[in-house]
């Protein structure tokens, strides 16, 4: 047997990502003619009465009674669809046509009440933080919300989720917006529109890694790197009048990305998987998190937060040692262990395979008890967060 032939690593990898990266850019073209963009399915009638909050034999009413934009009707079985932006104009429609003792159907931020900035977080890679991050955000877009998710980790999978491409797309990212030298831009310009008509997002790229370097270079000579953890919420201010919720997907890892996201942040979700190697990381996570954050207060930052949360992710039910671990966290953490568990669902992952969302994909594609526990188990949990955004707002 002879020995194996060398070969020059880094031609090897390169190539390799090229092709990859080729091949993926091909599946995009296929699933998104003609200009590789994403589109969104229509939302049956039923769906849209969900997320308005009203009953759908309201919005029958509204039909039959012409108000309201027009929906969709099926050739087969007469089934009214809506567009995500006939959704918005319903809402509009039934906040101002409304009785004014009513609830309110949109529910933007009023005078007074400040921007919310959520930091989805781990140490872990694998604990469901970017496909929290998505849902959360396209949920709240759904639910009538002005949202602007932001990517924040070099390896792009929430941008890859929206239908971005970092290494062909050459977009920019947050690093443009929070870099140390003159090439610096204002953050509206690295902001970019979504498939859902209320949500935006500032993708990312492999750029953002230059942050952790620049940064203790820029520390060591200016006073603007020794206050690094300024540079998001001062670039947040410029757009604050855009947004009502700010969803961060942060990396896995403690550098100094995570740190300026949770400066900046108003509320905290940290993402965990209820096994004992997980819930050990996390424990290392929060110690070394707890001594960073406290090292900024210190040095004059004012990290208060509303809320904390934690979520536990691919749960399983019916995994005894599982059911034993949560119950453990829960006796640790009480109240702040989200009610709701996000279940491990094979809609979520089959989804993903085609870079979409539970929100995205068609209910068809899946069995519908599968589908049906999925998107259950995820509104569940978004909506739990969205009552605590709009407690943080004042609002009962």
């Amino acid at each position: 047997m002879g020995l194996l032939p060398t070969f020059e690593f880094d031609e090897k990898i390169l190539a390799q990502g090229d092709e990859i990266s080729r091949k993926l850019d091909q599946l995009r073209l296929e699933k998104f003619p003609p200009d590789a963009k994403k589109t969104l399915r229509l939302f049956p009638m039923s769906e849209v009465a969900h997320y308005l909050g009203v009953s759908p034999n309201n919005l029958k009413r509204l039909h039959l009674e012409k108000k309201g934009p027009e929906p969709t009707i099926a050739a087969s079985g007469g089934r009214r669809f809506y567009t995500a932006e006939q959704m918005t104009e319903l809402r509009h429609y039934l906040d101002k046509n409304g009785r004014s003792d009513a609830k309110k159907y949109v529910p933007s931020r009023k005078p007074g009440e400040k921007l919310q900035v959520i930091a989805v977080v781990n140490f872990k890679g694998g604990s469901g933080k970017t496909t929290t991050a998505a849902h959360l955000s396209q949920h709240l877009a759904l639910t009538g919300h002005r949202v602007l998710a932001i990517d924040l980790d070099p390896q792009a999978s929430l941008s890859a989720l929206h239908g971005f491409q970092p290494e062909l797309d050459r977009n920019p990212s947050l690093y443009d917006a929070i870099r140390y030298d003159e090439k610096r831009r204002p953050v509206a310009e690295v902001i970019l529109p979504t498939n859902f008509p209320l949500l935006e997002i500032i993708p990312a790229n492999l750029e953002l890694q230059e942050y952790e370097y620049d940064t203790p270079l820029s520390m060591q000579g200016s006073n603007e790197g020794k206050r690094f953890y300024e540079r998001l919420g001062r670039a947040l201010e410029e757009v604050d009048d855009r947004f009502d919720v700010v969803v961060i997907d942060c990396p896995p890892q403690l550098g100094f990305l995570t740190l300026t996201a949770l400066t900046a942040a108003t509320s905290v979700l940290i993402t965990v998987h209820p096994q004992m190697l997980d819930l050990m990381s996390m424990s290392q996570f929060l110690l070394m998190l707890g001594n960073f954050v406290r090292a900024i207060r210190e040095k004059g930052a004012p990290v208060k937060i509303d809320w904390l949360r934690y979520l536990i992710t691919r749960f399983e039910p019916t995994d005894i040692p599982q059911t034993q671990m949560l119950g453990f966290m829960q006796s640790m953490l009480a109240e702040e262990i989200l009610k709701n568990p996000m279940l491990k669902s094979t809609a979520i992952s089959d989804a993903g395979l085609t870079k979409q969302t539970l929100y995205e994909v068609e209910r068809g594609s899946f069995n519908r008890d599968t589908y049906d526990r999925a998107i259950e188990a995820l509104d569940a949990v978004n909506f739990e967060i969205q009552a605590l955004i709009h407690r943080a707002w004042g609002r009962l």
